[in-house]
Protein backbone atom coordinates (compact mmCIF):
# COMPACT_ATOMS: atom_id res chain seq x y z
CA UNK A 1 0.00 0.00 0.00
CA UNK A 2 1.56 3.54 -1.06
CA UNK A 3 2.63 6.05 1.98
CA UNK A 4 -0.17 8.82 2.46
CA UNK A 5 1.12 11.56 0.87
CA UNK A 6 -0.04 14.15 3.15
CA UNK A 7 1.45 12.36 6.20
CA UNK A 8 4.74 12.09 4.79
CA UNK A 9 4.94 15.55 3.88
CA UNK A 10 4.05 16.51 7.59
CA UNK A 11 5.83 14.44 9.68
CA UNK A 12 8.37 12.58 7.37
CA UNK A 13 9.36 9.10 6.44
CA UNK A 14 7.98 6.48 8.59
CA UNK A 15 5.74 8.16 10.36
CA UNK A 16 1.98 7.84 9.28
CA UNK A 17 0.41 10.68 11.34
CA UNK A 18 -1.65 12.51 8.96
CA UNK A 19 -2.03 16.28 8.83
CA UNK A 20 -5.11 17.55 11.08
CA UNK A 21 -6.95 19.46 8.02
CA UNK A 22 -6.70 19.38 4.20
CA UNK A 23 -8.51 21.72 2.44
CA UNK A 24 -8.99 19.53 -0.89
CA UNK A 25 -10.01 20.74 -4.74
CA UNK A 26 -9.30 24.82 -3.95
CA UNK A 27 -8.45 26.82 -6.59
CA UNK A 28 -5.34 28.13 -5.61
CA UNK A 29 -4.29 31.56 -5.20
CA UNK A 30 -0.86 31.33 -4.01
CA UNK A 31 -0.39 35.40 -3.62
CA UNK A 32 2.77 35.19 -5.65
CA UNK A 33 0.96 35.99 -9.02
CA UNK A 34 1.58 32.82 -10.61
CA UNK A 35 -1.75 31.24 -12.38
CA UNK A 36 -4.02 29.51 -10.02
CA UNK A 37 -3.71 25.56 -9.84
CA UNK A 38 -5.84 23.34 -8.21
CA UNK A 39 -5.08 21.19 -5.55
CA UNK A 40 -4.76 20.04 -1.78
CA UNK A 41 -3.44 22.71 1.25
CA UNK A 42 -2.94 20.61 4.44
CA UNK A 43 -2.23 22.32 7.70
CA UNK A 44 -0.82 20.94 10.84
CA UNK A 45 -0.75 23.68 14.11
CA UNK A 46 -0.43 26.77 12.84
CA UNK A 47 1.57 26.28 10.01
CA UNK A 48 0.74 24.84 6.32
CA UNK A 49 2.65 21.69 6.25
CA UNK A 50 1.95 20.58 2.50
CA UNK A 51 0.11 21.75 -1.08
CA UNK A 52 -0.54 18.95 -3.53
CA UNK A 53 -1.16 20.17 -7.36
CA UNK A 54 -4.06 18.29 -8.61
CA UNK A 55 -5.01 16.57 -5.29
CA UNK A 56 -3.57 13.66 -3.50
CA UNK A 57 -3.42 14.78 0.33
CA UNK A 58 -5.52 13.01 3.16
CA UNK A 59 -6.04 14.55 6.81
CA UNK A 60 -7.55 13.86 9.77
CA UNK A 61 -9.83 16.16 8.51
CA UNK A 62 -10.79 17.78 5.13
CA UNK A 63 -13.08 20.58 3.55
CA UNK A 64 -14.38 19.93 0.05
CA UNK A 65 -13.29 23.78 -1.54
CA UNK A 66 -14.54 22.41 -5.33
CA UNK A 67 -15.83 25.51 -7.05
CA UNK A 68 -14.00 28.16 -4.69
CA UNK A 69 -10.61 30.02 -4.04
CA UNK A 70 -7.98 29.89 -1.55
CA UNK A 71 -5.49 32.34 -0.98
CA UNK A 72 -3.49 33.73 1.76
CA UNK A 73 -5.63 35.52 4.41
CA UNK A 74 -5.32 38.93 3.08
CA UNK A 75 -3.01 41.85 4.58
CA UNK A 76 -4.42 45.38 5.27
CA UNK A 77 -1.68 47.48 5.04
CA UNK A 78 -3.34 50.59 6.11
CA UNK A 79 -5.60 50.49 9.43
CA UNK A 80 -6.36 52.48 12.07
CA UNK A 81 -6.86 49.71 14.23
CA UNK A 82 -4.97 50.30 16.96
CA UNK A 83 -7.80 50.24 19.34
CA UNK A 84 -9.96 47.72 18.05
CA UNK A 85 -7.38 45.32 18.21
CA UNK A 86 -8.06 45.53 22.26
CA UNK A 87 -11.66 46.95 22.24
CA UNK A 88 -12.90 43.61 22.44
CA UNK A 89 -10.88 41.86 19.91
CA UNK A 90 -12.99 40.35 17.36
CA UNK A 91 -11.90 42.64 14.47
CA UNK A 92 -15.62 41.21 12.50
CA UNK A 93 -15.39 44.49 9.50
CA UNK A 94 -11.78 42.60 9.08
CA UNK A 95 -11.89 39.20 9.03
CA UNK A 96 -15.35 38.98 7.39
CA UNK A 97 -13.65 40.10 4.51
CA UNK A 98 -10.63 37.85 4.47
CA UNK A 99 -7.87 40.23 6.16
CA UNK A 100 -5.72 38.32 8.56
CA UNK A 101 -3.10 40.97 9.32
CA UNK A 102 -3.75 44.35 9.83
CA UNK A 103 -0.61 47.26 10.06
CA UNK A 104 -1.65 50.04 12.54
CA UNK A 105 -0.41 53.32 13.67
CA UNK A 106 -0.94 55.00 10.44
CA UNK A 107 -0.93 59.02 9.64
CA UNK A 108 1.16 59.71 12.45
CA UNK A 109 -1.51 58.38 14.84
CA UNK A 110 -0.54 54.99 17.33
CA UNK A 111 -2.47 54.58 20.59
CA UNK A 112 0.50 53.18 21.80
CA UNK A 113 3.56 55.94 22.85
CA UNK A 114 0.74 58.52 24.96
CA UNK A 115 -0.53 58.29 28.09
CA UNK A 116 -3.17 61.33 27.83
CA UNK A 117 -5.83 62.31 30.42
CA UNK A 118 -9.12 63.57 28.28
CA UNK A 119 -9.70 63.77 24.93
CA UNK A 120 -6.93 63.90 22.53
CA UNK A 121 -6.31 66.68 19.58
CA UNK A 122 -7.61 65.95 16.15
CA UNK A 123 -6.56 63.59 14.63
CA UNK A 124 -5.69 61.24 17.17
CA UNK A 125 -9.31 61.77 18.05
CA UNK A 126 -10.14 59.37 14.95
CA UNK A 127 -9.20 56.62 17.43
CA UNK A 128 -10.65 57.61 20.51
CA UNK A 129 -13.54 60.36 20.18
CA UNK A 130 -14.75 60.11 23.73
CA UNK A 131 -10.80 59.89 25.57
CA UNK A 132 -9.57 57.33 27.68
CA UNK A 133 -7.74 54.92 25.20
CA UNK A 134 -4.18 56.68 25.39
CA UNK A 135 -3.10 55.20 28.22
CA UNK A 136 0.03 53.00 27.27
CA UNK A 137 2.85 55.34 28.02
CA UNK A 138 5.52 52.46 25.76
CA UNK A 139 4.70 49.85 23.04
CA UNK A 140 5.67 47.22 25.25
CA UNK A 141 2.51 48.21 27.46
CA UNK A 142 0.70 48.07 24.46
CA UNK A 143 2.24 45.01 22.86
CA UNK A 144 1.50 43.83 26.74
CA UNK A 145 -2.49 44.33 26.90
CA UNK A 146 -2.58 42.69 23.20
CA UNK A 147 -0.63 39.69 24.24
CA UNK A 148 -2.86 39.04 27.15
CA UNK A 149 -6.05 39.29 25.21
CA UNK A 150 -5.34 38.90 21.74
CA UNK A 151 -7.67 39.81 19.07
CA UNK A 152 -9.11 37.60 15.94
CA UNK A 153 -6.20 38.64 13.78
CA UNK A 154 -2.10 39.17 13.57
CA UNK A 155 -1.48 42.88 13.37
CA UNK A 156 1.86 44.78 12.93
CA UNK A 157 2.36 48.39 14.42
CA UNK A 158 3.87 51.61 13.43
CA UNK A 159 4.58 54.36 16.03
CA UNK A 160 2.65 57.58 15.37
CA UNK A 161 4.87 60.75 14.79
CA UNK A 162 1.61 62.75 15.61
CA UNK A 163 0.96 60.86 18.78
CA UNK A 164 5.17 61.24 19.93
CA UNK A 165 5.07 65.38 19.42
CA UNK A 166 1.70 64.94 21.38
CA UNK A 167 3.90 63.35 24.48
CA UNK A 168 7.13 65.46 23.81
CA UNK A 169 5.79 69.18 23.02
CA UNK A 170 3.95 71.79 24.64
CA UNK A 171 2.87 73.31 21.45
CA UNK A 172 2.67 71.53 18.04
CA UNK A 173 2.01 74.51 15.85
CA UNK A 174 5.71 75.03 15.66
CA UNK A 175 9.32 72.67 14.86
CA UNK A 176 10.63 70.66 17.28
CA UNK A 177 13.58 71.48 19.95
CA UNK A 178 16.49 69.65 19.81
CA UNK A 179 15.43 68.34 23.66
CA UNK A 180 12.24 67.53 22.22
CA UNK A 181 13.55 65.71 19.46
CA UNK A 182 15.36 63.75 21.26
CA UNK A 183 12.69 62.72 23.29
CA UNK A 184 10.92 61.30 20.35
CA UNK A 185 13.84 59.55 19.24
CA UNK A 186 13.98 57.85 22.63
CA UNK A 187 10.35 57.11 22.09
CA UNK A 188 11.19 55.49 18.61
CA UNK A 189 14.17 53.75 19.90
CA UNK A 190 11.51 52.39 22.70
CA UNK A 191 8.90 51.40 20.34
CA UNK A 192 11.22 49.68 17.53
CA UNK A 193 13.16 47.90 20.45
CA UNK A 194 9.61 46.28 21.37
CA UNK A 195 8.74 45.17 18.19
CA UNK A 196 7.39 48.27 15.80
CA UNK A 197 8.24 48.11 12.34
CA UNK A 198 8.57 51.87 11.20
CA UNK A 199 7.57 55.21 12.08
CA UNK A 200 4.32 57.35 10.57
CA UNK A 201 3.97 60.52 9.74
CA UNK A 202 1.04 62.82 8.78
CA UNK A 203 2.26 66.09 8.29
CA UNK A 204 -1.14 67.03 6.36
CA UNK A 205 -2.59 67.38 10.46
CA UNK A 206 -2.33 70.00 12.22
CA UNK A 207 0.01 68.45 15.34
CA UNK A 208 2.43 67.52 12.67
CA UNK A 209 1.86 70.65 9.53
CA UNK A 210 4.50 72.45 11.33
CA UNK A 211 7.01 69.85 11.53
CA UNK A 212 10.32 70.55 9.08
CA UNK A 213 11.82 67.85 7.00
CA UNK A 214 15.11 68.19 9.12
CA UNK A 215 12.85 67.22 11.65
CA UNK A 216 11.17 64.42 9.95
CA UNK A 217 14.50 63.04 8.85
CA UNK A 218 16.23 63.26 12.12
CA UNK A 219 13.77 61.25 14.03
CA UNK A 220 14.07 58.76 10.44
CA UNK A 221 17.46 58.66 11.24
CA UNK A 222 16.67 56.23 13.99
CA UNK A 223 15.14 53.30 11.32
CA UNK A 224 18.50 53.28 9.82
CA UNK A 225 19.98 50.67 11.91
CA UNK A 226 17.28 48.21 12.76
CA UNK A 227 15.53 48.71 9.00
CA UNK A 228 12.44 50.49 9.80
CA UNK A 229 10.13 51.59 7.69
CA UNK A 230 9.01 55.38 7.13
CA UNK A 231 5.49 55.43 6.21
CA UNK A 232 3.23 58.79 5.73
CA UNK A 233 0.20 60.58 4.85
CA UNK A 234 2.02 62.95 2.84
CA UNK A 235 1.94 66.67 3.50
CA UNK A 236 -0.12 67.00 0.21
CA UNK A 237 -2.03 65.08 -1.95
CA UNK A 238 -3.81 67.80 -4.28
CA UNK A 239 -1.87 70.70 -5.37
CA UNK A 240 1.28 70.52 -4.15
CA UNK A 241 1.09 66.73 -4.27
CA UNK A 242 4.45 66.45 -6.31
CA UNK A 243 6.59 68.19 -3.55
CA UNK A 244 5.06 66.06 -1.19
CA UNK A 245 6.23 63.32 -3.16
CA UNK A 246 9.58 64.48 -3.44
CA UNK A 247 9.95 64.97 0.26
CA UNK A 248 9.37 61.63 0.89
CA UNK A 249 11.75 60.68 -1.63
CA UNK A 250 13.99 62.77 0.38
CA UNK A 251 13.57 61.51 3.72
CA UNK A 252 14.22 57.62 2.76
CA UNK A 253 17.45 58.74 0.54
CA UNK A 254 18.94 60.69 3.69
CA UNK A 255 18.09 57.57 5.93
CA UNK A 256 18.81 55.00 3.53
CA UNK A 257 15.25 53.47 4.31
CA UNK A 258 12.34 52.51 2.78
CA UNK A 259 9.20 54.90 2.23
CA UNK A 260 5.71 53.74 1.69
CA UNK A 261 3.09 56.32 0.05
CA UNK A 262 0.09 55.73 2.08
CA UNK A 263 -3.56 55.73 0.48
CA UNK A 264 -2.52 57.48 -2.81
CA UNK A 265 -4.60 59.45 -4.34
CA UNK A 266 -5.04 62.92 -6.41
CA UNK A 267 -7.42 64.90 -4.05
CA UNK A 268 -9.95 67.62 -4.75
CA UNK A 269 -11.98 68.35 -8.53
CA UNK A 270 -9.00 70.35 -9.84
CA UNK A 271 -6.44 67.42 -9.75
CA UNK A 272 -8.51 65.25 -11.30
CA UNK A 273 -6.40 63.68 -13.93
CA UNK A 274 -2.87 63.68 -12.00
CA UNK A 275 -2.46 60.15 -11.00
CA UNK A 276 -0.63 60.23 -14.60
CA UNK A 277 1.95 62.46 -13.08
CA UNK A 278 2.50 61.26 -9.81
CA UNK A 279 2.93 57.84 -10.81
CA UNK A 280 4.91 58.58 -13.47
CA UNK A 281 7.39 60.14 -10.51
CA UNK A 282 6.86 57.34 -8.14
CA UNK A 283 7.72 54.75 -10.73
CA UNK A 284 11.21 56.99 -11.87
CA UNK A 285 11.88 56.96 -7.58
CA UNK A 286 11.43 53.01 -7.87
CA UNK A 287 14.56 52.61 -9.95
CA UNK A 288 16.70 54.45 -7.31
CA UNK A 289 15.42 53.66 -3.95
CA UNK A 290 12.80 51.25 -2.05
CA UNK A 291 9.62 52.87 -2.24
CA UNK A 292 6.14 51.29 -1.86
CA UNK A 293 2.55 52.65 -2.13
CA UNK A 294 -1.40 51.61 -1.06
CA UNK A 295 -4.10 52.95 -1.98
CA UNK A 296 -8.41 52.08 -1.22
CA UNK A 297 -10.72 51.46 -3.82
CA UNK A 298 -13.37 53.81 -3.44
CA UNK A 299 -13.66 58.13 -4.77
CA UNK A 300 -14.59 59.24 -1.68
CA UNK A 301 -11.93 59.82 1.67
CA UNK A 302 -12.97 60.22 4.90
CA UNK A 303 -10.79 62.39 7.65
CA UNK A 304 -11.69 64.81 10.51
CA UNK A 305 -14.69 67.34 9.48
CA UNK A 306 -12.66 70.55 8.12
CA UNK A 307 -14.09 73.74 6.17
CA UNK A 308 -11.07 73.70 4.12
CA UNK A 309 -11.72 70.48 1.91
CA UNK A 310 -15.59 71.56 1.37
CA UNK A 311 -14.10 73.35 -2.21
CA UNK A 312 -12.38 69.96 -3.26
CA UNK A 313 -15.13 68.05 -2.71
CA UNK A 314 -18.77 67.11 -4.62
CA UNK A 315 -20.40 66.29 -1.70
CA UNK A 316 -19.24 65.26 2.08
CA UNK A 317 -21.25 63.34 4.47
CA UNK A 318 -21.36 63.70 8.29
CA UNK A 319 -18.78 60.56 9.64
CA UNK A 320 -19.90 61.21 13.67
CA UNK A 321 -20.09 64.19 16.07
CA UNK A 322 -19.34 64.51 19.26
CA UNK A 323 -22.36 67.51 19.95
CA UNK A 324 -24.67 66.01 17.41
CA UNK A 325 -24.56 62.76 16.91
CA UNK A 326 -27.65 62.56 15.08
CA UNK A 327 -26.38 63.77 12.34
CA UNK A 328 -24.30 60.80 11.83
CA UNK A 329 -24.30 59.42 8.07
CA UNK A 330 -26.56 62.83 6.53
CA UNK A 331 -25.75 64.69 3.75
CA UNK A 332 -23.35 68.22 5.10
CA UNK A 333 -25.75 70.15 2.72
CA UNK A 334 -28.45 68.90 4.07
CA UNK A 335 -27.22 69.24 7.68
CA UNK A 336 -26.64 72.79 6.76
CA UNK A 337 -29.98 73.30 4.99
CA UNK A 338 -31.93 71.86 8.39
CA UNK A 339 -30.37 74.49 10.05
CA UNK A 340 -30.78 77.33 7.66
CA UNK A 341 -26.65 77.91 8.00
CA UNK A 342 -23.75 78.02 5.45
CA UNK A 343 -22.01 74.55 4.88
CA UNK A 344 -18.90 76.36 7.07
CA UNK A 345 -21.45 77.18 9.73
CA UNK A 346 -22.49 73.97 10.39
CA UNK A 347 -19.03 72.51 10.55
CA UNK A 348 -18.23 74.52 13.00
CA UNK A 349 -21.24 73.38 15.05
CA UNK A 350 -20.62 69.90 14.69
CA UNK A 351 -17.17 69.64 15.61
CA UNK A 352 -15.54 67.72 16.63
CA UNK A 353 -16.91 65.84 13.99
CA UNK A 354 -15.93 62.89 11.18
CA UNK A 355 -16.65 63.73 7.33
CA UNK A 356 -16.52 61.72 3.79
CA UNK A 357 -15.68 63.81 0.79
CA UNK A 358 -16.25 62.59 -2.52
CA UNK A 359 -13.18 64.53 -3.92
CA UNK A 360 -11.55 61.74 -6.29
CA UNK A 361 -11.73 61.04 -9.87
CA UNK A 362 -12.56 57.11 -10.70
CA UNK A 363 -10.03 56.98 -13.35
CA UNK A 364 -7.35 57.81 -10.86
CA UNK A 365 -8.69 55.58 -8.18
CA UNK A 366 -8.41 52.64 -11.73
CA UNK A 367 -5.10 54.27 -12.55
CA UNK A 368 -3.66 53.96 -8.96
CA UNK A 369 -5.00 50.37 -7.79
CA UNK A 370 -3.65 48.89 -11.58
CA UNK A 371 -0.23 50.55 -10.63
CA UNK A 372 1.65 47.36 -10.86
CA UNK A 373 3.48 48.32 -7.53
CA UNK A 374 0.42 49.26 -5.16
CA UNK A 375 -1.15 47.51 -2.39
CA UNK A 376 -4.16 47.43 -0.95
CA UNK A 377 -5.29 49.51 2.88
CA UNK A 378 -8.53 50.12 3.42
CA UNK A 379 -7.88 53.17 6.33
CA UNK A 380 -11.06 52.60 7.38
CA UNK A 381 -12.01 54.26 10.68
CA UNK A 382 -13.38 51.61 12.87
CA UNK A 383 -14.97 54.33 15.87
CA UNK A 384 -16.87 56.34 13.58
CA UNK A 385 -20.51 56.03 13.89
CA UNK A 386 -21.30 56.24 10.40
CA UNK A 387 -18.14 54.69 8.09
CA UNK A 388 -16.85 55.05 5.40
CA UNK A 389 -17.59 51.41 3.26
CA UNK A 390 -14.09 50.57 3.24
CA UNK A 391 -13.94 49.84 6.72
CA UNK A 392 -15.81 46.64 6.05
CA UNK A 393 -15.40 46.61 2.15
CA UNK A 394 -12.43 46.98 0.75
CA UNK A 395 -10.88 43.71 -0.09
CA UNK A 396 -13.87 42.00 -1.42
CA UNK A 397 -14.63 45.19 -3.66
CA UNK A 398 -11.22 44.42 -5.36
CA UNK A 399 -11.74 40.94 -5.91
CA UNK A 400 -15.34 41.47 -6.87
CA UNK A 401 -15.68 45.24 -8.84
CA UNK A 402 -12.47 45.55 -10.18
CA UNK A 403 -11.23 42.25 -10.76
CA UNK A 404 -14.08 40.08 -11.69
CA UNK A 405 -16.66 42.75 -12.77
CA UNK A 406 -14.39 45.32 -14.55
CA UNK A 407 -11.37 43.28 -15.31
CA UNK A 408 -8.97 45.91 -14.66
CA UNK A 409 -5.90 42.98 -13.61
CA UNK A 410 -6.77 39.46 -13.51
CA UNK A 411 -7.72 37.16 -9.78
CA UNK A 412 -4.29 36.49 -9.40
CA UNK A 413 -3.00 40.08 -9.47
CA UNK A 414 -5.72 41.17 -7.45
CA UNK A 415 -4.70 38.35 -4.71
CA UNK A 416 -1.18 39.52 -4.76
CA UNK A 417 -1.77 43.08 -4.40
CA UNK A 418 -3.27 41.78 -1.07
CA UNK A 419 -0.82 39.10 0.34
CA UNK A 420 2.38 38.39 -1.41
CA UNK A 421 3.04 41.88 -2.20
CA UNK A 422 3.00 43.73 1.32
CA UNK A 423 4.63 40.73 2.79
CA UNK A 424 7.30 41.53 0.92
CA UNK A 425 7.17 45.12 0.90
CA UNK A 426 6.34 45.23 5.48
CA UNK A 427 9.05 42.12 5.42
CA UNK A 428 6.27 39.85 7.37
CA UNK A 429 8.19 36.58 6.87
CA UNK A 430 6.09 33.34 6.29
CA UNK A 431 2.74 35.03 5.51
CA UNK A 432 0.90 36.75 2.60
CA UNK A 433 1.82 33.13 0.34
CA UNK A 434 0.61 29.49 0.39
CA UNK A 435 3.32 27.37 0.72
CA UNK A 436 4.94 24.86 2.92
CA UNK A 437 6.11 25.97 6.18
CA UNK A 438 4.28 29.55 5.73
CA UNK A 439 1.69 30.41 8.26
CA UNK A 440 -1.65 29.23 7.86
CA UNK A 441 -3.68 32.71 7.27
CA UNK A 442 -5.83 31.62 4.96
CA UNK A 443 -9.21 32.61 2.75
CA UNK A 444 -11.68 30.29 1.18
CA UNK A 445 -14.41 32.41 -0.99
CA UNK A 446 -16.40 31.85 -4.06
CA UNK A 447 -14.49 34.01 -6.81
CA UNK A 448 -18.34 34.23 -8.78
CA UNK A 449 -19.81 35.94 -5.77
CA UNK A 450 -16.99 37.25 -3.87
CA UNK A 451 -18.39 41.30 -3.55
CA UNK A 452 -18.66 44.23 -0.97
CA UNK A 453 -21.98 44.18 0.26
CA UNK A 454 -21.65 48.17 2.74
CA UNK A 455 -22.48 50.96 1.16
CA UNK A 456 -22.41 54.44 1.97
CA UNK A 457 -26.50 54.35 2.90
CA UNK A 458 -25.75 51.26 4.91
CA UNK A 459 -21.85 51.01 5.76
CA UNK A 460 -22.27 48.65 8.59
CA UNK A 461 -22.60 45.33 6.46
CA UNK A 462 -20.19 41.83 5.58
CA UNK A 463 -18.75 41.12 2.24
CA UNK A 464 -20.93 37.82 0.00
CA UNK A 465 -18.50 35.57 -0.90
CA UNK A 466 -16.62 34.64 2.10
CA UNK A 467 -17.32 31.07 3.33
CA UNK A 468 -13.67 30.25 5.47
CA UNK A 469 -11.29 32.87 7.27
CA UNK A 470 -8.25 31.08 8.88
CA UNK A 471 -5.59 32.85 11.42
CA UNK A 472 -2.90 30.72 12.59
CA UNK A 473 -4.33 27.82 11.27
CA UNK A 474 -7.75 28.94 13.55
CA UNK A 475 -11.01 29.60 12.13
CA UNK A 476 -11.99 32.95 13.13
CA UNK A 477 -14.61 33.39 10.20
CA UNK A 478 -16.99 30.81 9.32
CA UNK A 479 -20.21 30.83 6.54
CA UNK A 480 -21.00 34.51 7.38
CA UNK A 481 -20.63 34.11 11.18
CA UNK A 482 -17.47 34.92 13.57
CA UNK A 483 -15.94 32.19 15.45
CA UNK A 484 -15.21 33.90 18.52
CA UNK A 485 -11.64 32.91 18.32
CA UNK A 486 -8.75 35.10 19.20
CA UNK A 487 -5.66 33.41 17.70
CA UNK A 488 -3.61 36.75 16.58
CA UNK A 489 -0.35 38.07 17.50
CA UNK A 490 1.53 40.93 17.29
CA UNK A 491 4.02 40.51 14.49
CA UNK A 492 7.05 42.29 16.36
CA UNK A 493 10.05 43.26 13.97
CA UNK A 494 12.23 40.75 15.40
CA UNK A 495 9.31 37.67 14.69
CA UNK A 496 7.79 38.78 11.27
Amino acid sequence: MPADPGAAAVAGAGDVRRPALVISNATVFDGSGAPRFTGDVAIEGDRIAAIAEGGTLRGAASIDASGLALAPGFIDVHTHDDRMLLDGGGMAPKVSQGVTTVVAGNCGISLAGLALQGRPPQPLDLLDPAGGWFRFPTFEDYFAAFERQPAATNAAFLVGHSTLRAAAMDDLSRAASPAECRRMCAAIDEAMQAGAIGLSTGTFYPPAAAAPTSELIELSRRLTACGGLYVTHMRNEAEAILPAIDETLEIGRACGIGVVISHHKVAGLANHGRSVETLARIAEAMQQQPVALDCYPYEASSTVLSASRLSMSSRVLVAWSTPHPECAGRDLAQVAADWGVSAEEAVRRLQPAGAIYFMMDERDVQRILAFPETMVGSDGLPHDASPHPRLWGTFPRVLGHYSRDLGLFPLEVAVHKMTGLPAARFGLNARGRIEPGAYADLVLFDPATVIDSATFESPVRPAAGIHLVMVNGTPVWRDGVATGERPGRVLRREER
